[in-house]
């Protein structure tokens, strides 16, 4: 075993940088790396650039050739994923055994995780769309469909992959006009057709615009050739939460300030005031009259009615 030495951050930049790369309780927007193989076709290197478009601003183009055979030695990607803190990539490659190739894998703890090789059939360039293009770093809706995705095991964790890889950073509201971009991918007799579309919102009449879709590109029809998917010890590692990230069950009549106290309500039966136990004072006690002052009390309320 081989103990690598760590040296402690110098400058607040560095620490900072470190600090950002531990483990958290929420992890940060996934990335994911563009990589070319040691051989690569027009093809391959224009679907990597478009690709790359599409998934900016938590994109990394890789500009040098990498000999890498992914499903033979996966060392190379797991140096990548744990350097560029990516733990998600696309490899373009190309040659006579294997044109046109890409494999879309991502990676849990710069492990390899999953792994699909998807051939090249047809591909249509974004630039061959004379349509307006969404601006770049749009979260995309992403659409699948296909019964393949549903009854098929191998594509309902291809599905999964999918999802992870386009799904973008995570946000807790939209607003309709930033419903912008729609990727759409459909799996039909051991195909999978992945079109990209913008929405046009035009007039209805009504308060809810009228909603329709122009191709922009890319457009690619893919073929699954091999794939790689992790253990079940592995996709059990990967799915655990640590308990602070589990969201709790809400409770009544609790809630917490925007500094983070706690406040509970409590509710009360309406109480007799009379039988309220308070505490004792001399000076709020009551002295009892004794029978002899009371009759002579009542002796000068007599002389006072008779004179």
């Amino acid at each position: 075993m081989v103990l690598q030495r760590v040296s402690k951050p110098k400058t607040h930049k560095g620490r900072k940088f470190l600090e950002n790369r531990e483990p958290k309780i929420e992890e940060n927007d996934k990335s994911a790396m563009f990589i070319k193989g040691g051989n690569t076709s027009q093809t391959v290197t224009q679907v990597l650039k478009e690709m790359y478009m599409l998934k900016k601003p938590t994109g990394i183009m890789m500009k040098r050739k990498n000999v890498v055979r992914p499903f033979e030695d996966q060392s190379t990607l797991e140096y990548f994923s744990e350097k560029n803190d990516a733990s998600l990539f696309l490899f373009g490659s190309h040659s006579k055994k294997r044109p046109n190739n890409l494999v879309l894998g991502r990676s849990f703890d710069h492990e390899i995780f999953d792994m699909v090789e998807l051939g090249i059939d047809s591909f249509k360039s974004m630039f061959d769309f004379r349509n307006d293009k969404c601006s770049q770093g749009t979260k995309p809706c992403v659409i699948i469909s296909g019964q393949d995705f549903e009854s098929d095991e191998d594509y309902r964790k291809l599905k999964n992959l999918f999802i992870d890889f386009f799904r973008g950073p995570k946000t807790e509201k939209i607003r309709l006009s930033g419903l912008e971009l729609v990727i759409n991918i459909t799996a039909i007799e051991g195909k999978i057709y992945l079109r990209t579309y913008r929405t046009v919102l035009k007039k209805s009449g009504a308060k809810t615009p009228r909603v329709e879709l122009d191709e922009i590109g890319p457009s690619l029809d893919l073929t699954v050739k091999r794939t790689k998917y992790a253990s079940d010890d592995m996709y059990k590692r990967a799915c655990k939460q640590p308990s602070e990230a589990k969201v709790s069950k809400s409770q009544k009549n609790k809630s917490r300030t925007n500094l983070g106290d706690q406040l509970g309500r409590i509710h009360m039966q309406k109480q007799d005031m009379d039988k309220l136990q308070v505490r004792k004072l001399k000076g709020l006690k009551r002295k009892k009259e004794s029978k002899d002052e009371e009759s002579i009390g009542n002796s000068k309320v007599k002389r006072m009615d008779d004179e």
